[in-house]
């Protein structure tokens, strides 16, 4: 893993929609990457001399000014858990409206922007949880002082401050906040000081469109590209698009739990150092385990059987997966957040499909019924059309969409696995006919399917399976497993797996198996194609693929 990159607020380097690596920094020429580095030092070198100024600013203040303790930077001891007292005291940036006009309130947020006018006037914006307020510090006499005003002046962007003032609520809309009200200042106190910032969070949140527009017009915008957003991903994550859709990213994770409890599911809680691999091939992370070959679990896939197996009957669950793969595309990761469920089936895998089919419309329903704010936070910055899904979802057999795509001309191996561009044109083609863009594709070839796959009853080339799709991209697969033990082994063997080495998973079949099924999906995945993202790791909290392992 490389060091991070410099700083690039001036970098104008397009975002690679579909890899999200470091491959075309290869391409920039010596010449142009050592103005690039000279250009970045200049802006460090100048943003240090403004915060020292702001600093010596704000140290030269009249010490006799006898209103000096209404602001100031707290210290330590003070944020040392030294006081205890009623929250309730506080109020949240979000729950400033004008219903609490000429009332005191606190808040607590970060500086997001300051701007002084004059030696009596300066704005601040202060956001919390992706809400902001517009605050004015005011020189009054007995009130704020002209010191009082040069210290607010003096504060650095993001900042965490704690301001204490009086609601107000103007004649003209507030343009630069969320609240339509302003706090008067009385007393401001930095409880975090921010450091020259690396990238700026108002550069982070611009949308393509506005960086276009402003180049058409003649004007120099800054594009912060994905590998420097990454870097300092902790102030990314602070743009409005990002706190959606992590937001967005919970309640997904959270009406998987609740709707499966409300079925008689329960949640369970499975190893991720395991002695053999799980899915098979060789996209396994290998380690040592005291002297043991060990390695990373490609998914809870085993485990999930061999619980079904000591009759839990239904269960989920919401983990890590590890993925050795060498994979540089806009969707897949080293690790991501794996939602599993396994049931035993009476009669055919389409109980499973059942399952799957109601759970997302159930999610899909939810999140439009409750998500809009975060839907346009994150629409500001990458805008993206509202998913289109049927109420009972759509199912077609794999013969049916091979069909489906040679009537359109694209020819594919009948009892192969989909390609990338297979599956968009496939989605493209069910979105025309069926008017959906969320559906089941199952009866799959065999051959491409995990060893612990049932065959159909009718003909063994094909199996028990399915994917899920949407907007025209893979993101759930399931299957009926294989319950035979001895069968079991003979497909591991097939696919070159030491049967040895998942021996006590093959073994807790011998005591009795009911059949069952179940089915996985990628929580970075459902939430990237839900919102139309163009890469998953704008999903991913703090990816892991290939070339990144920190922060």
């Amino acid at each position: 893993m490389s060091e991070p990159q410099p700083a690039s607020e001036l970098s104008h380097e397009p975002e690679n929609s579909e890899n999200g690596t470091n491959g075309d920094a290869a391409s920039v020429s010596k010449k142009a990457a050592k103005k690039e580095a000279a250009k970045q030092e200049k802006l460090r070198r100048r943003q240090e001399q403004e915060a020292a100024a702001a600093a010596s600013r704000a140290q030269t203040a009249d010490s006799e000014d006898p209103l000096a303790e209404n602001y100031g930077d707290l210290p330590l001891i003070q944020l040392q858990s030294m006081r205890i007292a009623d929250v309730k005291d506080w109020t949240e940036v979000g729950a400033l409206t004008e219903a609490l006009k000429d009332k005191k309130v606190q808040i607590r947020g970060r500086a997001q922007t300051i701007r002084a006018v004059g030696k009596n006037m300066a704005f601040i914006v202060v956001r919390e949880k992706g809400f902001t307020v517009q605050c004015v510090a005011t020189v009054q006499p007995e009130i704020v002082s002209r010191q009082m005003v040069k210290y607010v002046a003096g504060l650095s962007r993001e900042s965490i401050i704690d301001i204490e003032g009086i609601v107000s609520v103007p004649g003209t809309p507030i343009i630069s906040a969320s609240q339509q009200v302003e706090v008067q200042v009385r007393k401001v106190y930095c409880i975090s000081r921010a450091a020259v910032l690396p990238i700026n969070v108002e550069d982070a949140a611009r949308s393509d469109a506005e960086i276009e527009r402003a180049n058409q017009a003649g004007e120099q915008m800054v594009r912060v590209n994905q590998d420097t957003r990454l870097n300092y991903r902790v102030l990314d994550l602070r743009t409005p698009a990002n706190q959606g859709i992590f937001r967005i990213q919970s309640r997904v994770g959270t009406i998987f739990r609740e709707f499966l409890l409300s079925q008689g599911f329960f949640e369970i809680h499975s190893p991720k150092l395991i002695a053999g691999s799980s899915e098979g091939g060789a996209s396994v992370f290998k380690l040592d385990y005291k002297g043991q070959p060990a390695c990373l679990a490609q998914s809870p896939q085993l485990h999930k059987q061999m619980s079904i197996c000591g009759d839990f009957g239904r269960i989920f669950e919401i983990g890590p997966v590890f993925r050795a793969e060498d994979s540089y595309t806009h969707r897949h990761l080293c690790e991501f957040t794996g939602l599993d469920v396994e049931m035993e089936i009476k009669w055919s895998y389409s109980e499973v499909m059942d399952v799957v089919d109601k759970l997302f419309v159930t999610m899909f329903n939810y999140l439009n019924q409750n998500c809009e704010k975060e839907f346009d936070a994150v629409r500001r910055q990458y805008p993206f059309e509202p998913l289109k899904y049927l109420p009972e979802t759509l199912r077609l057999t794999f013969a049916e969409g091979v069909q489906m795509l040679k009537d359109a001309g694209v020819e594919v191996d009948p009892m192969g696995d989909l390609n990338t561009e297979a599956e968009r044109k496939l989605g493209q083609l069910v979105l025309e006919k069926y008017n959906t863009e969320f559906y089941i594709l199952h009866r799959y070839p065999l051959a491409v399917r995990p060893f612990y796959t049932m065959p159909c009853h009718d003909n063994k080339e094909y199996s028990n399976s399915f994917d899920v799709f949407i907007r025209g991209e893979e993101i759930i697969s399931g299957a009926q497993r294989v319950h035979v033990p001895d069968f079991l082994a003979e497909r591991a063997e097939a696919r070159g797996i030491d049967v040895k080495t998942i021996s006590t998973y093959i073994d807790s079949f011998r005591y009795g198996a009911p059949p069952h099924g179940g089915f996985g999906v990628g929580l970075e995945r459902v939430v990237m194609l839900f919102c139309g993202l163009n890469n998953i790791r704008k999903t991913s909290l703090f990816p892991r693929d290939p070339l990144r392992l920190a922060p």
